[in-house]
This record gives structure tokens, C-alpha cells and sequence, in this order.
């Protein structure tokens, strides 16, 4: 078994350690929502925030690094990351927690295209798709542990909501020391250096179709992913039975069951994998839009299915643009398909907290996953028919039509 250089090892650290402060404050937010007398829509944008700051962060910051190495990106973005650590450890009303979430966004939503470059560039063995399965599995866990965390902390430590941001702000000091052990100029190789400019995505005709699929399916699996954070835990607390600590195994199960199906793709194959994830996640939505957390031990069961089908479909999504892209512009293509991640996970949690002012949560969640489950559905007829395999009678041969 060869073992990574420093500089994998580091990028991995930060995606995990950041992804894990920005999902700490998931399984939280009923008690700020009762210490703040907040409504339902207020909580659902400060967990939508995030994901409206690192998306457009992503899209305009992903290049920094080519211009200026890994190293100043990702330290500036661990400054930012307890920045925001620091507003919910001292938060004194919703405003705070706004400027948090936004900081966090900004951090990962900078430093992610940097920290997967020195996973995917620099990973022993030159794999460009092993560094890719590393930095996804990196990304889903630090989402695990921090929902996970953050809840269980919540339970049975004392000032949980000082606590899980003070050790954050340790685990960011260390993050600053490997950081600032990497070479001056890692993550930057010679005769790249170029100004700096915004990226813009330009998607290559040829693979129009295919890319659009993917940034449905991926945009639905952040979706589930996304509702199990932002809404559940209100929903789980208002049934009676709000134990934190159960509520945290509900959200870590979504992101713990994502990581272990993600390496099955390379099995399945990318098309295979996007068709089996949505229909877990068809199964998933249509179990939350009947319980709407009304009962534990089905949305444990919704969890768990709702991982293994964001897993399959999100690596699914990412590993078929991958294949596709060409080498001079897949950073450009990765960023843009990142771009519906985030919007998955924060943009139908706004849309259940916009409905709770005419509707209760429980039948707001209701509806967004009825019509989250429909969009999975055609969606699927989507992927099935890009790159379809079809047989011809005559000779047996398989060709493949690619829809453009």
C-alpha cells in the first residue's frame, strides 16, 4: 500500500476539517432557533446561505491557486472558516449566524478547487481519478462528522454551543501548520503561471447532454442531502422525541452511507451508478414527504437510503463528466457541475422555509420532497437515454447515441 506525500494528505485535512465546520451548525439550529425566537424561514436561510456564498465563491475563486499556489488560497480560506466559527461560538443573535454561514460558504467554496488540486495532482501513482474519489469521500465525510458532532456534543457536553466551534478553531490551527509547511509554490506547476481570471464554465457541445444529466443528478442528491440537514432536525425536535443524540446518527447515517457507496462507482460505472442512486433517492424522498419526521425509525430508514443513493449518484455524476471532459477544461467543467451541488443543498431548503409562511413545516417539507421525488423521476429517463446502449438486430453490435 504506497502512502500519500504530504501535500494529499494536507488537501484531504482541509476538505475534511472545513466541510466539518461548515455542517456543524446543521444539527444545532433548533436550539438557536429557540434561543432566537426564530422563525422557520430565518433558520432555512442561514442554512441556505452557505451554499448561495460558496457556490458563486467556487465558479469566481476556483482559479486563485493556478495564479498563486495552493498555499495562500487555503490559508486565507482556514482565516475565513474561523471567522465564521467564531460568530456561532459568540453568536448573540441571527445576524451573527448569517455572517458565520457566509464565511464558512466563502471558505470552502475558495479553497475547495485548491485542496482537491493537491489530491488530484500530487496523489501518489499520478491517478487523477483516484485523487477524485479521495477528495469527494473527503468532502462527504467532514459533512458526516461535523452534522454528527455537532449533535451528539449538543447532547452531552457542557456550553454545546461553545464547544464544537472551540474545537473547530483547533482542528483550523492545525490545518494552518500543514498548510504552512507545503512548499511555497505547491499545487502551482511551471508554466502555469497566467493572471488570474474569473472561471467561466464553456461547456464543449459535444457532451451538452450528458453534462446537463449530471448537474441534475447531482443537484437532486445535494437536494436530499440538503433537507436531511437543514429541515429534519426542526422536524425531529418538534416530534416529541427530540433527542440530540438521535438526531445527530439520523444525519451522520446520510453522509456515513454516501462515503461508503461513492467507491462502488468505479464498479458500476458512472451511468449505472447515477441510475441506481436516484432510485434511492426516489425511495428516500417519497418515505420523507409521507413521515416529514413524524417517525424516528422511518426517517432512519429514509437516511441510510438516501445516503447510498447520493453517494452513487453524486460520484455517479462527477465521474461521467470526468470521462468526458477534456483535459484543458475539466477544471472549468468540474467547478460548474460543483456549482449545482451547492445549490442542491441549500436552494429547496429555502424553498421549504419560504412555504412555511402559508403552510406548517411538516407540510412544506411534504411538498418540496413530492416534487423533489418527480424530478428524480424524469430525471432518471434522462440519464437512461444519454449514452444509451442500443443493439441492432442485424450484426449484434452495441453502438451508443450520445444526445448533444
Amino acid at each position: 500500500m504506497r502512502v500519500l506525500s504530504a501535500s494529499p494528505t494536507t488537501g484531504l485535512y482541509v476538505l475534511v476539517v472545513l466541510t466539518f465546520g461548515a455542517y456543524l451548525p446543521s444539527s444545532l439550529s433548533p436550539g438557536y432557533q429557540h434561543a432566537f425566537g426564530a422563525d422557520d424561514l430565518t433558520m432555512t436561510l442561514i442554512h441556505a446561505v452557505f451554499a448561495l456564498v460558496s457556490a458563486p465563491a467556487l465558479l469566481l475563486l476556483g482559479s486563485v491557486s493556478d495564479r498563486f499556489g495552493a498555499r495562500p488560497v487555503l490559508r486565507a480560506g482556514i482565516v475565513l472558516a474561523a471567522l465564521g466559527s467564531a460568530c456561532f461560538a459568540l453568536a448573540p443573535g441571527v445576524e451573527w449566524l448569517l455572517v458565520g454561514r457566509a464565511a464558512q460558504g466563502l471558505a470552502l467554496g475558495a479553497t475547495t478547487g485548491a485542496a482537491a488540486a493537491l489530491v488530484s495532482e500530487e496523489t501518489a501513482g499520478g491517478s487523477r481519478h483516484r485523487g477524485a474519489v479521495l477528495s469527494g469521500i473527503a468532502f462527504v465525510a467532514g459533512t458526516a462528522l461535523g452534522a454528527a458532532a455537532g449533535r451528539f456534543l449538543a447532547q452531552y457536553a457542557p456550553a454545546p454551543y461553545v464547544l464544537p466551534f472551540l474545537l473547530h478553531l483547533v482542528l483550523l490551527a492545525i490545518a494552518w501548520y500543514w498548510v504552512s509547511a507545503l512548499a511555497p509554490a505547491t499545487g502551482l506547476a511551471a508554466g502555469r503561471i497566467r493572471p488570474w481570471r474569473p472561471t467561466v464554465p464553456r461547456i464543449p457541445s459535444g457532451m451538452r447532454a450528458l453534462f446537463a444529466t449530471a448537474s441534475a443528478v447531482g443537484f437532486l442528491a445535494w437536494t436530499a442531502a440538503g433537507l436531511f440537514l437543514a429541515i429534519i432536525p426542526a422536524l425531529l425536535a418538534r416530534s416529541g422525541r427530540p433527542n440530540t443524540a438521535v438526531t445527530g446518527c439520523i444525519l451522520g447515517a446520510v453522509l456515513i452511507c454516501s462515503a461508503l457507496t461513492q467507491p462502488l462507482v468505479g464498479r458500476l460505472g458512472a451511468r449505472r451508478a447515477q441510475l441506481a442512486g436516484l432510485t434511492g433517492l426516489l425511495v428516500s424522498l417519497s418515505l420523507l414527504s409521507l413521515t416529514a419526521g413524524r417517525s424516528v425509525s422511518l426517517t432512519l430508514a429514509a437516511a441510510v437510503v438516501a445516503g447510498a443513493g447520493h453517494g452513487l449518484a453524486y460520484a455517479g455524476a462527477a465521474a461521467a463528466v470526468d470521462a468526458r471532459a477534456p483535459a484543458k477544461e475539466r477544471g472549468a467543467l468540474t467547478g460548474a457541475l460543483y456549482l449545482s451541488f451547492y445549490l442542491g443543498s441549500g436552494l429547496p431548503a429555502l424553498a421549504v422555509g419560504l412555504l412555511t409562511i402559508p403552510l406548517s413545516l411538516t407540510a412544506a417539507t411534504s411538498l418540496v420532497t413530492s416534487v423533489a421525488a418527480i424530478l428524480v423521476l424524469l430525471t432518471s429517463i434522462a440519464v437512461a437515454e444519454v449514452d444509451r446502449p442500443v443493439r441492432v438486430p442485424p450484426k449484434g453490435r452495441v453502438i451508443y447515441i450520445r444526445l448533444k
